[in-house]
């Protein structure tokens, strides 16, 4: 799974401490930063399990349908047969008519 190879969590980044040297980076900018990773990792990784979920569900989901019976193609008429019959129909309700023409 993919959340398996995600190695911080929300948490891990909110409780991360910087040591500050001499020159170091301004806290305040530090943690404005982090707020923003912060929002935006917890919306990755809902979004993450939201993509898990739906394909666990169609993943279920083929599973059904393709364990489903395929019903056979009835075994009516066909396009030809419905002409044939047709033809047949027309030359017995105007018999010699359609040969005139």
């Amino acid at each position: 799974m993919i959340a398996d190879r995600i190695k911080l969590t929300a948490k891990d980044i909110l409780e991360k401490e910087f040591h500050s040297g001499m020159r170091g980076y301004k806290p305040e900018e530090v943690d404005k930063f982090l707020d923003i990773v912060i929002k935006d990792y917890e919306a990755f990784h809902q979004i993450i399990e939201d993509l898990q979920q739906e394909n666990q569900r169609l993943k279920r989901q083929s599973e059904d349908t393709s364990k489903r019976p395929v019903s056979p193609q009835p075994t009516g008429t066909t396009n030809f047969d419905i002409l044939k019959r047709l033809s047949n129909l027309e030359k017995h309700v105007f018999g010699s008519k359609l040969s005139d023409y």
